[in-house]
């Protein structure tokens, strides 16, 4: 098992999360383990599938990024765009990586953690 990096808690089992911000911050310990190719559109397809999970089981859970939710309603403002996206905020987080030289993944979590101050939201990993 990996090595828990100073003053940066370990891996913990999905059953010991609380929320999507925890899973978040467990996908951003470990993205190549949770997301195929460190692909965005997979994330954000894991994140639906938890969403209609915990519907499913009939968790109250706020969720903000299904497409046109509150991530993705400030991400457009974020990102200066005119009009929202129907492609959905992964496809124009890589878009704007790419145009920048950035890694998706890279750049999803800087926007999180903006998102997160923004809208006090969970913390980040790296505040601990």
């Amino acid at each position: 098992m990996t090595e828990p990096v100073a003053g940066r808690p370990g891996p913990r089992r999905p059953r010991e999360l609380n929320d999507v911000h925890e899973f978040l911050d467990e996908v951003r310990l470990r993205p190549g383990m949770w997301v195929r190719r460190s692909s965005l559109q997979h994330l954000d397809s894991m994140l639906i599938g938890y969403a209609v999970a915990s519907e499913i089981h009939d968790i109250d859970e706020r969720f903000d990024f299904w497409n046109g939710g509150p991530f993705s309603q400030w991400l457009w403002n974020r990102l200066s765009m005119e009009y929202p996206s129907a492609l959905g905020w992964a496809v124009e987080i890589e878009r704007a990586a790419e145009a920048t030289g950035t890694q998706p993944m890279e750049m999803f979590f800087s926007l999180l953690d903006e998102f997160r101050a923004e809208h006090g939201g969970a913390r980040s990993v790296e505040e601990g």
